[in-house]
């Protein structure tokens, strides 16, 4: 399996993040019966017209695309969650500063990255599977299949967990059998351990300043 790739599938297919988020905070109280694939597919709905009308225009100027991203992204993922569960072990060492500098690097360095796959994303291409979860779980997953450029189906697994004020949100996409929170965790423990977690901060951060197309995994 190549790593590489598969993580790039991930994080070409991470947009579906954006747009298979519970807002179930804000929604009426009626939309809190519904299953949570029905709530997928509304807010799925809703990311996809935006760029069905505004597409061209995401393209020309990128500021626009990372504002989008960031209104579904901040507002339904985890940040937080999932970087505690990234850093694991080095978590409990790191500062409150070190935490936030780390989950505002890594976000933007993923944006950076592959925010612009979204703009090749079209409603044909997901298909959001039948929700079997129990309604009184606090934490779900929701089944999907995403076809790739080729035409072959990828399932994705999206995981959730409620909140302490009472709405879901996502923290981690399973692709093909791989948590790529776990990946993550795996390739940052390796260069934490060896150059420290304020040097993965900073290598983050530059690459974040300078632009740069590169993979999110250490080097």
């Amino acid at each position: 399996m190549n790593t590489f790739m598969n993580r790039r599938s991930w994080l070409m297919l991470q947009p579906l993040l954006l747009l298979c988020m519970f807002m179930f905070a804000n929604h009426a109280s009626a939309d809190e019966q519904r299953s949570p694939d029905q709530v997928v597919k509304s807010v799925a709905g809703d990311l996809l017209a935006d760029l069905n009308k505004n597409r061209d225009q995401y393209r020309k100027d990128p500021a626009q695309l990372h504002k989008l991203i960031d209104k579904y992204f901040l507002t339904n993922f985890d940040t937080e969650y999932a970087a505690k569960r990234v850093l694991a072990r080095h978590w409990r060492d790191a500062t409150p500063e070190q935490r936030k500098q780390f989950i505002d690097a890594f976000y933007q360095s993923l944006v950076n990255n592959y925010g612009d796959a979204i703009l090749d994303f079209t409603a044909d291409r997901l298909n959001i599977l039948p929700y079997k979860g129990d309604p009184g779980d606090t934490n779900a997953t929701v089944r999907s299949e995403v076809r790739r450029n080729n035409g072959t189906m990828v399932p994705v697994n999206y995981t959730l967990h409620k909140t302490p004020e009472g709405g879901w949100k996502a923290w981690d996409v399973v692709i093909e059998g791989v948590s790529y929170v776990k990946s993550f965790q795996t390739d940052f423990a390796s260069e934490i351990d060896q150059k420290g977690l304020d040097a993965v901060i900073k290598r983050l951060q530059d690459q974040v300043k300078s632009g740069a197309s590169s993979s999110v995994k250490p080097h």
